[in-house]
């Protein structure tokens, strides 16, 4: 589906990163989310490349980036190593300083991201997620009804890998189809994309170890930087689907102001994923913000 871009393999510390680029203007880094790839970009790119120069990679462990083997202390799977990731692509696309839009697990690469890397991060818009060490301590019965694959994909290792490859399209159909606007609004071509790459050797173990990494090393480094003072210094904005579970258990913009100095927020009338279900109001949203106040020192 994103045939039209260019393509370029980047490879750091012995793992391959896929990525693509396109279009004209300031730099943009797109950060997909779980279980999905670069592809669920497919709806909102085309207006986006008329106005940024996007560049949009698959973090590692999905899509067509490679597959790190699990590491005791989950290191090969943080955030703060997939922000390393986004670094070196950037600047294999040519660019030192970029904004980015990110959603879902992608949004917390971003976090992160912004946070070791703040002379590279201009600007950056998340969409619909919360801190991830706020939503690991308000956890809610709700909350754990909802997001039970956060909960699942932690579990010792190798019995939700076994369960995952044992029959992957059925654990993607399980976690997307059964949020707010079920599996019938995604592209069928889409769809078979995600399927596709969760059935790719590897794939099961580097979910876990991503979920596994959230729920111990990357809380490490997000209490490290609370008990340090370190917020988000870039203009943040945060989206999030008004019939979504992040909504629903969660003060999203409240808990933001905990994390950064400069931000705002608001709702779009979708469930979690915004770039699919509701792509004409998020480009409305990521024009304005990315435009308004452009960072002339992008390149």
């Amino acid at each position: 589906m994103l045939d039209y871009l260019t393509v370029k393999a980047v490879e750091r510390a012995g793992v391959r990163l896929h990525s693509r680029s396109g279009g004209h203007g300031p730099a943009l880094l797109l950060l997909h989310g779980h279980p999905q790839s670069m592809t669920m970009w497919h709806r909102v790119l085309p207006t986006l490349m008329a106005r940024f120069t996007v560049v949009l990679m698959d973090v590692r462990g999905y899509g067509d980036s490679a597959r790190p083997a699990a590491t005791t202390d989950h290191q090969a799977h943080s955030k703060r190593t997939m922000a390393l990731d986004a670094i070196a692509v950037m600047q294999a696309h040519g660019f030192h300083r970029f904004s980015v839009l990110a959603h879902d697990r992608g949004a917390r690469v971003a976090h992160r991201l912004a946070v070791d890397h703040p002379q590279a991060v201009a600007r950056l818009m998340l969409l619909d997620i919360a801190p991830t060490l706020a939503m690991y301590q308000q956890t809610t019965e709700a909350f754990a009804r909802a997001y039970w694959h956060w909960f699942f994909l932690i579990q010792p290792s190798p019995l939700p890998e076994a369960l995952i490859a044992a029959d992957p399209a059925r654990y993607l159909h399980s976690v997307m189809g059964n949020r707010f606007a079920g599996l019938g609004v995604f592209h069928p071509a889409a769809l078979a994309e995600y399927e596709r790459c969760l059935a790719l050797p590897g794939t099961a173990e580097s979910i876990c170890e991503d979920y596994r990494a959230s729920a111990s090393l990357d809380l490490e480094h997000d209490r490290a930087d609370l008990a340090a003072g370190r917020k988000l210094v870039q203009p943040l904005r945060v989206l999030w689907g008004e019939h979504g579970t992040v909504a629903r258990c969660f003060n999203v913009l409240e808990l933001w102001r905990e994390c950064a100095t400069h931000v705002s927020g608001a709702t779009l009338p979708c469930g979690h994923y915004l770039a699919e279900e509701a792509p004409d109001a998020l480009i409305q949203e990521v024009l304005a913000f990315f435009l308004e106040h452009p960072d002339r020192s992008q390149s």
